[in-house]
């Protein structure tokens, strides 16, 4: 660390500068200390200079005190614009660097049109028939479903750079031919460390430089709080970043409460701009990173689970396309009674609870409100008909569910430390207690009548 103690002094801020690019071992550091509001006189040293406008004498009397005419506005002093102009500069080493890259271009033309590809943000031919489409287990986590989607279009996004916050045999998110990143080697997995946060900014930077690079990063679902002011940003400034998110439930088990999310999907989706998706098996997983690639042009969160899910069935149920509109009809009855509408790891609870009932009943998979809220009112109501009783099924809080249902099983408190199946049994992700919801609410309706 150096010190620089009068922000006035040009050489000495030099020096430290110098002596920081010349630093090739450690990060520095230079510390200057400065007057806030500096050198307006009685409000300089003060909060005032920071939380209001200085107002128009105050400001008249620091120019006086620079020597600047006190009655010019938005004034640069002479010789300001001289010593920052880059143009001629600028314009020589532009002109060189566009001789040496069309002459890579006449060279080289498959790579430049992957860097064409790259540039417009698009995957390489044969992304889409890179995806697995069967699986080799009959349940399976969808984070080791991403794992082997990630894995299968590796060579297809190549400029694909991120990693996790120091969690990456949990999250799953590695290519697996590809190197580790660090100070001396060029590599596509980053081990960014216990640093969400920092995670969070620095994949946002990749995505803020433009093009090329198509960056990610992961932690656990409830760890997300930490890199919350990344997360907002990228959805503010429309970053083409993807934020994958792991653990998502009180499923996570004996960890317990401070691990176990909760109020993590409602936070998330009330982020403007920003795209959830929480795929209920392994086909959907595929499907969600193919709209997140082809699809999206903004941030995307992907909620994955930590326990095994069933692979559901698509000879027999609805195709996971579905997913590309946010909410599709999984199974359905002839003219049914109620809805179960589910997202993610609930999905197949919804499933297995209309099969104990004893009446028509459809079930929904709704892996995205975002992408679901984007279709025309027609497809909307054809999915979720408000004539139709609906509970909704997530193990999280309830909040935002009252638009699209009538009912819902949820969870309004923190987890609990217990095995994943224990604790979701105690809170009622089971089918039985979800059927026995449906049915309470008709018995309400129908006594309503």
């Amino acid at each position: 660390m150096q010190t620089v103690d009068d922000v006035n002094d040009l050489d000495a801020l030099r020096a430290a500068i110098k002596a920081a690019q010349e630093e090739e071992e450690r990060p520095s550091l230079i510390r200057v200390k400065t007057i806030i509001g500096w050198p307006a006189p009685h409000k300089m040293g003060t909060s005032k200079a920071h939380g209001s406008p200085l107002g128009e004498d105050e400001v008249r009397l620091a120019k006086e005190a620079l020597g600047w005419d006190p009655d010019a506005h938005f004034a640069v002093p002479d010789g300001v614009y001289e010593a920052f102009s880059a143009v001629e500069k600028g314009a020589a080493v532009h002109a060189e660097w566009t001789e040496r890259y069309l002459a890579w271009r006449d060279a080289d033309e498959g790579r430049a049109a992957e860097w064409d590809a790259a540039w417009r943000g698009e995957p390489l031919p044969g992304f889409a028939e890179s995806l697995p489409t069967s699986w080799d287990k009959d349940k399976i986590a969808t984070r080791s479903a991403g794992q082997q989607v990630m894995a299968a279009f590796e060579k297809t996004i190549p400029t694909m750079v991120g990693g996790a916050a120091d969690l990456s045999e949990s999250t799953k998110t590695e290519f697996p031919d590809e190197d580790q990143f660090t100070r001396d080697h060029a590599g596509r997995n980053v081990f960014f460390g216990v640093r969400e946060h920092g995670m969070g900014g620095t994949v946002n930077g990749l995505a803020a430089h433009g093009g090329v690079v198509r960056p990610y990063g992961s932690t656990f679902l409830q760890f997300s709080d930490y890199m919350r002011g990344s997360v907002r940003l990228s959805a503010l400034t429309g970053l083409p970043v993807t934020w994958v998110w792991t653990h998502d439930s009180v499923a996570l088990g004996e960890d317990g409460p401070t691990h176990q999310p909760v109020e993590h999907l409602a936070a998330l989706r009330a982020i403007p701009g920003l795209v959830v998706l929480r795929p209920a098996d392994a086909t959907e997983t595929t499907e969600a990173w193919r709209v997140i690639v082809e699809d999206l042009e903004g941030p995307a969160a992907l909620i994955l689970s930590r326990q095994d899910l069933p692979v559901f069935d698509r000879n027999e149920l609805g195709p996971a396309a579905g997913v590309a509109r946010g909410a599709y009809v999984l199974r359905d009855e002839d003219d049914p009674e109620a809805v179960i509408v589910a997202t993610g790891s609930e999905v197949w609870v919804a499933l297995e609870a209309a099969d104990l009932l004893d009446f028509p009943v459809r079930v929904v998979s709704m892996p995205s409100w975002e992408l679901f809220e984007q279709q025309d009112e027609d497809y909307q109501d054809d999915v979720l008909p408000e004539d139709v009783p609906t509970v909704s099924v997530e193990a999280a809080i309830s909040m935002g569910w009252e638009r699209w249902a009538d009912e819902h099983v949820s969870i309004e408190r923190f987890g609990a430390s217990a095995p994943g199946s224990e604790v979701l049994q105690k809170f009622g992700f089971t089918p039985s207690h979800v059927a026995q919801v449906v049915r309470d609410l008709l018995d309400d309706l129908e006594d309503g009548d």
